[in-house]
């Protein structure tokens, strides 16, 4: 069976000839080539041709040869060009810092600035609660990154750990309207990066953690949690188990499977490993087992409650599998039991290929592009800051897990990153879990009018 874990997105412009039954060969020709098709943009069309744009998802530079050989080969169809979109779309950066009102006038320079700017400052200084009306602060997160664990490709360093940190902030304000302020932070050691992120939080309504390794991860989260009056969330680690929790409760239902009946392993017991497997032991109130070369690792897991295992005994045993390792095609298609469910998560390389773990006998399977943090984060934040929560708490990421999977499609076990509406329910869900538990407050008219439009 061809993998269908594609690594690459490349746009194929062609001219074919403008007859029935062409654009149908066109396809078969990429599908034969054992790679998929995503958007399909018709670029131009006259009486003999048309010519589109379209996006194929390959394997790597080999494998989308192989695609352009088989289109090639075809009578009326030329291959124009061939582009890399995604660098295209990265050049320059994914983000920028824009003002909210135009300046275009003395007038209005005179009031965003001085004089009329002192006013507000004044106002703030004798009720500094005012700056979550008058500042950009309490709708505002800083993502940090050391780079030491960024994706699944490991410690690549401040740098190439940017793109990730932009596309979080992007995603975040355009399905929420929270800025997100990317921070690469050059520490050496975790008692450095507290102080250093304790420094700069003045700056911002919660601390978003981002791809930084275990341990050291989770000793940051505790210390900075400890050290700051405001939501810290490390988004590899709550993010994803909320988002998990939601796959794995829309499994349940869709499988008619008792949630608390499930046996359920987790294989990689990293930040969002452990996380996932605490997550799911409080949902289910039953010990998750946890596979993980680490013997820290498994000692870590077995004092949150769970039971220290293997990958052979879980894939063995379990009902629903949660893989998080980072390591491509470390399941075997073999090692799928009749009837499991198995969620392989790593990107951008899933543990086994969907496709390949439902031909093998699994019964539900899915990785990490549709079961995403992306479903989940956003909506923690706009909860979180609009609440004026505290903390981010359990009980706050179980309502992520629960709403999301309420949102999911019959069939599927998430719903359409794209909706913003689920963005919407995910964070009135957060908001209502923080007021529940004490940790946030009900929007007042004041703030409710400062939130319009987002």
């Amino acid at each position: 069976m061809v993998s269908t874990q594609y690594g690459l997105i490349r746009t194929i412009q062609v001219r074919n000839a403008n007859v029935p039954g062409v654009l149908g060969a066109l396809a078969t020709a990429v599908g034969q080539a054992g790679a998929n098709i995503g958007n399909i943009v018709t670029v131009h069309i006259s009486q003999n041709h048309v010519v589109r744009d379209i996006d194929v998802l390959v394997n790597d530079e080999a494998h989308l040869a192989d695609v352009l050989y088989n289109l090639n080969s075809l009578d009326d169809v030329d291959v124009l060009e061939t582009r890399d979109e995604v660098l295209g779309l990265h050049r320059g950066g994914k983000i920028e810092m824009v003002s909210r009102h135009p300046v275009d006038s003395i007038a209005t320079l005179r009031k965003v600035y001085t004089p009329g700017v002192a006013d507000v400052c004044l106002r703030i200084a004798d009720d500094p609660s005012l700056a979550r009306l008058y500042t950009t602060i309490h709708r505002t997160v800083a993502i940090i990154t050391d780079g030491s664990a960024v994706l699944g490709l490991g410690n690549i360093g401040l740098a190439p750990s940017m793109p990730v940190m932009e596309g979080k902030a992007a995603l975040l304000h355009q399905f929420v309207g929270v800025s997100g302020v990317p921070l690469l932070m050059d520490v050496s050691s975790i008692d450095e990066f507290v102080e250093a992120v304790v420094r700069i939080a003045p700056t911002f309504g919660g601390i978003h953690i981002e791809d930084v390794a275990a341990p050291g991860c989770f000793e940051l989260v505790e210390r900075l949690r400890a050290r700051l009056d405001m939501p810290v969330m490390q988004d590899d680690q709550d993010g994803t188990a909320a988002v998990v929790l939601g796959a794995v409760l829309a499994a349940s239902k869709a499988t008619q499977s008792p949630l608390r009946q499930l046996r359920i392993g987790q294989i990689g017991l990293g930040a969002a490993g452990q996380a996932v497997a605490d997550l799911l032991m409080h949902a289910t109130d039953n010990p998750v087992l946890g596979a993980d070369l680490s013997g820290e690792s498994l000692e870590r897991h077995k004092s949150h409650g769970g039971i220290p295992s293997d990958i052979e005994e879980i894939m063995r045993t379990a009902d629903l599998v949660v893989a998080t390792t980072g390591v491509k095609d470390l399941i075997k298609p073999e090692m799928i039991r009749p009837g499991q469910i198995i969620l392989a998560l790593s990107n951008p390389d899933a543990e086994i290929d969907p496709q390949v773990a439902l031909s093998a006998g699994a019964r539900l399977a899915a990785d990490g592009r549709s079961v995403n943090n992306v479903l989940g984060y956003p909506g923690i934040w706009s909860g979180a800051l609009r609440s004026q929560a505290t903390e981010i708490n359990r009980e706050m990421l179980v309502a992520v897990g629960q709403c999301l999977a309420e949102l999911a499609p019959e069939g599927e076990l998430m719903p359409n990153p794209l909706d913003l509406d689920v963005h919407r329910r995910v964070a009135y869900a957060v908001a209502r879990a923080a007021v529940a538990t004490g940790v946030g407050v009900e929007m007042g008219a004041e703030e409710l009018e400062a939130w319009s439009g987002t």
